[in-house]
């Protein structure tokens, strides 16, 4: 399965995952009066959101290039991921702001057993969703993966601690659901943040990261008739780069022996790391003094 086929699917699994949540939270919720665990139905309704801008994103990104769009249409992978990351602040925000009152108001639940259920579910889809966009995500370095693959992870995190504040409301103490629902939305606005800031770094053409950088460096190194490089520069294309260099040669050789160099640099660069869409490699032939006898 390729890398978009198995993010609709996850993305899929995630929305139908994610409704039976909102339906089963959002319901006891409010019949119960639990902050925590509207604070976390209201997380649910997000990641519904989310999934559904994976899906919608993940299909944008698979067109493959046409004549408006010659490096193809991957970028809608961190357009929408930006979507994302700004729903998630804006419901934690609101989530916040209503946890915060619950505390000052001093409002109580009302204890159910149904509360531990229903957080027992979440985690136990959660943490099934979260091992399996996680492998996706590993797999095929999909920032919409992700994103997702934090969010299930951070619901296993919230939701056991929206248990502790029901067992602990079952004996009386019925603050600390207060400030778990606050923990919850700045939780959820966290992540947000974090997700804005990496979408937002590609999105801006953040240059490729140091460590792919040094494997081209040392590729081209591994070439005697290499003299030299320079001017390296990059720019992202969806969740890969197209890179551009100088790289410089003996000015003796023939123009077309040059080229044949860059030539075939581009595609052993371009075929040997994966994080590589593109190279470009510009010929600059130098003066090499030769060892007299």
């Amino acid at each position: 399965m390729d890398r978009f086929q198995s993010a609709n699917k996850a993305s899929i699994l995630g929305m139908i995952g994610n409704i039976i949540l909102l339906l089963l939270k959002g319901s006891i919720g409010i019949i119960t009066k639990s902050q925590a665990m509207i604070a976390d139905a209201t997380n649910s309704a997000g990641d519904i959101f989310s999934s559904l801008m994976t899906f919608i994103g993940n299909k944008i990104a698979s067109v493959p290039s046409d004549e408006d769009h010659n490096l193809g249409h991957g970028k809608a992978e961190y357009i929408y991921s930006l979507l994302i990351s700004i729903a998630m602040m804006v419901m934690g925000l609101t989530v916040a702001l209503d946890s915060i009152e619950s505390l000052f108001t001093q409002e109580t639940f009302t204890f159910s057993i149904w509360l531990i259920v229903i957080c027992i579910i979440t985690i136990l889809i959660k943490f099934s969703l979260y091992m399996y966009t996680k492998t996706i995500a590993e797999k095929h370095n999909n920032l919409l993966m992700k994103a997702n693959c934090k969010d299930h992870r951070n619901d296993c995190i919230v939701t056991s601690l929206n248990l502790l504040a029901i067992i602990l409301g079952s004996f009386g103490i019925y603050w600390v659901d207060g400030i778990v629902g606050t923990v919850i939305s700045i939780w959820i606005i966290a992540t947000g943040i974090g997700i804005f800031k990496e979408s937002y770094d590609v999105l801006m053409d953040k240059s490729i990261n140091e460590e792919t950088k040094q494997q081209v460096y040392e590729l081209v190194k591994s070439h005697d008739t290499v003299k030299g490089i320079k001017n390296f520069h990059s720019a992202p294309v969806g969740y890969q780069y197209q890179i551009f260099f100088t790289i410089q040669v003996d000015g003796n050789l023939k123009t077309f022996e040059s080229h044949k160099i860059a030539n075939h640099l581009e595609k052993e660069i371009t075929n040997t790391i994966p994080e590589v869409f593109l190279t470009v490699i510009h010929v600059d032939p130098i003066h090499i003094q030769k060892e007299k006898k």
